[in-house]
């Protein structure tokens, strides 16, 4: 019994296991059955990426003041980190990695990095 490839439909000569006729095909199958979940995660990552370069380009010094404004300017989204922490005395960091900020007062932003 000659086994068909699911993508193509050529033969598939080989091992008995083989599920693809070439890596082309099995690369290309993957893909289309992967594509949705792969843009909502790329597009995620990118935000993500995006953020922590913004975070690090105006936080050379690990410690910095920064606007609201300022970072929007820039291009931030705050709808995207990877997380959180509360102190003990109950300030909220939220962090991009190992870039972080904290919301103060009058639309200021304590902009910090995590020490490994």
């Amino acid at each position: 019994m000659q086994k068909q490839c699911p993508e193509c439909g050529d033969k598939i000569v080989g091992r008995i296991d083989k599920k693809f006729c070439s890596d082309g095909c099995r690369n290309a199958f993957n893909n289309r059955v992967n594509k949705d979940s792969k843009n909502l995660i790329r597009n995620v990552n990118n935000r993500l990426r995006k953020n922590y370069r913004i975070l690090e380009a105006l936080n050379p010094n690990q410690k910095t003041k920064m606007s609201r404004a300022k970072l929007i300017e820039k291009g931030f989204d705050f709808n995207y980190f990877t997380s959180v922490y509360t102190t003990k005395a109950g300030k909220i960091y939220y962090f991009v990695y190992d870039q972080g900020y904290l919301p103060l007062e009058n639309e200021f932003y304590a902009l910090v990095k995590r020490e490994r």
